[in-house]
């Protein structure tokens, strides 16, 4: 036995050579297909600008969310705020995210007798985000969400479930706005 650090894959400890032939092939197969990454214009969402990012994080602490009348307005905003601020107003916004709102719910199973036992809550929203520079419309979009849940003999249960259903819708709307402006504003701002 040599005292080499190269040995048999028979022998205890150190580098064998099935191992270190098996990393060079998958050195060969990977550094082609990573140094092609490199020249696609391909950039992280959310990475700092040091490392080759967007520093959406900062663009997004800039975005003013107007008020949004109603209980699910309110939560939709709500969201949007935490997602995009962490829950603080900007100091100086350089847009503004306005949105109008309707709700409806609509009966998906019903008994014999006529009543609804299930509902869906649906909640539609249009936005547009506004440049404050210049007061113009820079994006338009819409966004919907819709939670189900079901009718109980209980007046206090059917208030609870809707308003779980409300939430929820709320949640879906406000991570999907969010998701759109995160989109825009890292390939346009």
């Amino acid at each position: 036995m040599s005292s080499s650090r190269w040995r048999d894959s028979s022998d205890e400890g150190g580098l064998t050579r099935r191992s270190m032939l098996r990393a060079l092939v998958t050195a060969a197969i990977v550094a082609p297909g990573l140094a092609a990454c490199g020249g696609t214009g391909f950039r992280p969402m959310y990475g700092s600008s040091q490392f080759g990012g967007n520093d959406l994080t900062d663009k997004l602490a800039n975005v003013e969310v107007a008020p949004v009348p109603g209980r699910v307005g309110q939560r939709i905003r709500n969201e949007l705020m935490f997602q995009t601020t962490g829950g603080k107003a900007p100091a100086l916004p350089q847009y503004r995210l306005e949105m109008i709102m309707t709700e409806s719910v609509s009966a998906t199973l019903v008994s014999t007798n006529g009543d609804a036992i299930g509902s869906v809550y649906n909640v539609d929203v249009n936005f547009r985000l506004i440049r404050s520079a210049d007061k113009s419309v820079v994006l338009t979009g819409k966004s919907y969400g819709r939670a189900g849940f079901e009718r109980f003999r209980s007046i206090f249960a059917n208030v609870r479930a809707r308003e779980e259903a409300e939430n929820r819708a709320a949640l879906t709307v406000g991570q999907e706005v969010k998701s759109r402006l995160a989109a825009f504003l890292a390939t346009s701002a």
